[in-house]
């Protein structure tokens, strides 16, 4: 808890991936991708509960050993392609409300494929969201890109154009105010709000800005490479 409010962490962990099959309960650096995740979460002294929610027996298995909660797996309809992150928060509040009678003011979405967390990062982003509670609602982890909007292009046909027509035409990364990418190291808001605007990106909504290092998400080999190294370079780790 923090100053009295409840939170609940919950880590989704769809099985089906197409990019990198496997990719949450893949070995990174010694222990399942996923384990990362609830490590960094069972660590945060805010936490009242650490829930993983997947479709898959051998992941929940996995996230059980590793010390998270996985009450169910996750309905059909909830794992497809089609469903998205929102549903199975839903559907995760919904149990405890009804299971339970159990219900938290703060709700935190944690993606295992954002395992470069550091062992404070948590409970710095709920505190920074509760001491401002009275001016927003919900609080992204966010990283400086280099990939900046005005350079990106768009191909159309035999054409490639600018992606952002709107903006300046710039060349040179100095040239450009910076750009922000919301990576998942935690995305938090205040349930209800969360469910009123179905969304981590209420109307009111503060950035938690990451370091560079932070600054992946795993979606293939390639993405995987680099955190791997990543984490042997910043965290000495074998």
């Amino acid at each position: 808890m923090i100053n009295g409010k409840s939170a609940i962490a919950i880590i989704p962990a769809r099985s089906g991936s197409k990019g990198l099959p496997g990719k949450n309960i893949k070995e990174l650096c010694g222990k399942p991708l996923i384990g990362w995740t609830i490590e960094k979460a069972k660590k945060a002294g805010h936490l009242d509960v650490v829930l993983v929610t997947t479709d898959n027996q051998g992941i929940a298995d996995i996230a059980s050993q590793c010390g998270a909660v996985v009450p169910f797996l996750r309905p059909a309809d909830l794992a497809t392609d089609q469903a998205t992150t929102m549903d199975a928060v839903r559907h995760v509040l919904n149990y405890y409300r009804v299971t339970e009678g159990r219900e938290f003011d703060y709700t935190v979405l944690l993606e295992p494929t954002s395992p470069l967390r550091e062992d404070d990062d948590i409970d710095k982003m709920l505190a920074m969201l509760d001491a401002k509670a009275n001016e927003f609602d919900a609080i992204v982890s966010v990283g400086a890109v280099t990939e900046h909007p005005s350079i990106m292009k768009r191909l159309s046909g035999d054409k490639m154009e600018p992606f952002c027509p709107e903006l300046a035409q710039t060349t040179r990364r100095q040239d450009n105010s910076p750009a922000y990418f919301p990576f998942g190291v935690a995305y938090i808001a205040k349930t209800t709000v969360l469910l009123e605007e179905n969304t981590f990106y209420p109307r009111r909504c503060m950035p938690f800005p990451i370091k560079r290092y932070q600054n992946y998400e795993i979606d293939d080999m390639y993405d995987f490479i680099c955190v791997e190294n990543i984490m042997k370079h910043e965290w000495r780790l074998v």
